[in-house]
């Protein structure tokens, strides 16, 4: 079995929260289909450690610069601080790259920002932190694909918000088919209500 690799995009001040759900699960086999098919690297702008928001610092496994889409299961774009102005607009622009060779994007929070300014919001169904926030970004026109929703999955692109992590790795595990759908929904209601009897069925389904 080949292993597909889902790429993890860090940067400083990068959101902790944003992509932890989401990165374990893609990376720990299991409740999985086929349990070690993905694992997750860090990519960063350069091979510089990076600090995120939390105060941990990361060493990235890989450069920008030497990853093609061809390499790559995923794009993950978590939020974070710089996401203000354009300080990582390389990443938005990887992201067209891997939206254009038909690898999936999922991006959260300031990084849906960042994708709208690169005008990949336009034509697709997505959502963000808010509407009047991406509203605010020179040349987005994508108002009318905006749904009020904690996660959006259309196309290849997976959209949330700040306060929707555990949607966002919902989405991200559909999106990868790493989970049976039943799986799937059990884990998200463990986690989602803190309610035990949900992890019976999420063992159950997984048996």
């Amino acid at each position: 079995m080949t292993t597909k690799t889902v790429h993890l995009a860090l940067y400083d001040a990068v959101a902790d929260w944003e992509f932890g759900f989401a990165a374990a699960r893609v990376n720990n086999p299991a409740f999985q289909k086929n349990p070690g098919s993905h694992r997750v690297r860090t990519v960063g702008a350069t091979l510089d450690p990076v600090t995120t928001m939390g105060g941990v610092r990361v060493l990235p496994d890989l450069a920008l610069a030497d990853l093609d889409p061809a390499d790559s299961a995923m794009l993950i774009l978590p939020g974070g601080e710089s996401w203000d102005g354009d300080g990582n607009a390389g990443f938005a622009r990887a992201a067209r790259r891997w939206l254009e060779a038909g690898v999936p994007v999922a991006a959260i929070c300031g990084a849906t920002v960042g994708l709208a300014a690169e005008g990949l919001l336009d034509d697709r169904p997505h959502t963000g932190n808010a509407v009047e926030e991406l509203g605010g970004v020179a040349g987005y026109a994508g108002a009318a694909h905006f749904r009020a929703d904690r996660a959006v999955r259309a196309g290849g692109l997976v959209t949330a918000g700040a306060a929707s992590a555990l949607e966002f790795a919902r989405e991200v595990l559909a999106e990868l088919d790493l989970y049976d759908p039943a799986v799937l929904e059990a884990w998200y209601g463990l986690f989602h209500t803190a309610d035990p009897v949900w992890f019976g069925k999420l063992v159950a389904a997984a048996s």
